[in-house]
């Protein structure tokens, strides 16, 4: 029983581990901010969790104590990276149509003030008949 915990505990780092490598070359060497923000968000958590769930394996099978932080980081994690992506990626979609259209926001001499109607949830919503319309 043991050599079969032993050899899941060696995956899961192993699988981990990867998955931060991968996650990694893929924030260092995707091209744009779109395509970046999958390394971190779905590699690098994947690696993370997996590294955790070793950990939460390890500990009570070496007659350590357990602890339910490395449960309670995977879950933090699982639930907060997409969040945190899908954010930085309506930043950058709002960015880009205040910007004109453009690739990068910081490119813009001057920003422009944010049209009327474009709200944060409702980007591209028609407007409803108590808003003026540009």
């Amino acid at each position: 029983m043991a050599v079969i915990l032993e050899l899941i505990i060696a995956i899961l780092i192993i699988l981990g581990g990867t998955f931060a490598l991968i996650g990694s070359w893929g924030l260092a060497r995707l091209p744009s901010l779109m395509t970046r923000l999958h390394g971190p968000t779905k590699a690098t958590t994947l690696g993370v969790g997996s590294c955790l769930i070793a950990s939460m394996i390890y500990f009570p099978t070496h007659e350590l104590s357990w602890s339910a932080h490395e449960l309670l980081i995977t879950l933090f994690l699982f639930i907060t990276a997409p969040i945190a992506a899908n954010m930085i990626a309506k930043a950058y979609i709002h960015g880009c149509h205040v910007a004109g259209g453009r690739a990068d926001v910081r490119d813009d001499p001057k920003p422009q003030p944010p049209h009327a109607g474009a709200d944060w949830a409702t980007f591209g919503a028609p407007p409803s008949d108590d808003r003026v319309q540009d």
